[in-house]
């Protein structure tokens, strides 16, 4: 796949690199309270390591992992996981090879300073204008842990259906085995939820 970078007012989102890990482990470091359901890296050696996991999964064509830059300073990291290109039957118009037809974005964290802040909303804007806009992906999915409610609500505002907890699903980041809430958007979906998005810029 090849990389994307993908600009706004104020956040730009763009191929996570090894060259990232230093400032990476400084956003994660500002205040770990919020982390309690989220891989984030702890110190600048786990930092490489979650990077270069990440770009293994890029080159594999699993995942595209991006850091985001907030007023030009790296705050966190999200991605676009789970990229699925569907076989259709043979001779369907939907059929096509040069975009995926679903996607997840997850994997989402952000520094302290950026939290409740336009950042993550900024951030989902353009990840997911991209994928509908520019893919024309069918679906996007989002997850969760399900003990996660903060993460659960700000899915819900953004307009995403809740399809149901799948049990036994990951590991947990504290260890356990993890339950995950499911939700997704669907392409006809989009322009309500992009109106909940701008709306929410313009405030």
């Amino acid at each position: 796949m090849d990389a994307i970078v993908l600009r706004g007012q104020t956040v730009t989102l763009r191929l996570l690199s090894v060259t990232d890990a230093v400032a990476l482990a400084a956003a994660a470091s500002e205040s770990r309270d919020r982390y309690e359901y989220t891989r984030v890296p702890d110190g600048v050696e786990d930092a490489q390591r979650y990077i270069e996991a990440a770009l293994t999964d890029y080159q594999a064509g699993r995942r595209i992992p991006f850091a985001i830059t907030w007023h030009d300073r790296v705050v966190g990291s999200t991605s676009y996981l789970d990229v699925q290109r569907w076989r259709w039957p043979a001779g369907s118009p939907l059929q096509r090879t040069d975009h995926p037809d679903a996607v997840e974005v997850g994997a989402t964290w952000l520094a302290a300073s950026a939290q409740r802040t336009r950042c993550n909303t900024e951030a989902k804007h353009l990840l997911l204008s991209h994928a509908f806009d520019v893919w024309q992906v069918h679906r996007v999915a989002l997850k969760t842990d399900e003990r996660n409610a903060k993460s659960r609500r700000a899915i819900e505002r953004l307009g995403a259906m809740f399809e149901g907890v799948r049990r036994g699903d990951m590991p947990g980041q504290d260890g356990s085995v993890r339950n995950s809430a499911y939700y997704s958007i669907m392409r006809d979906e989009w322009p309500a939820v992009r109106k909940t998005l701008e709306d929410a810029l313009a405030r």
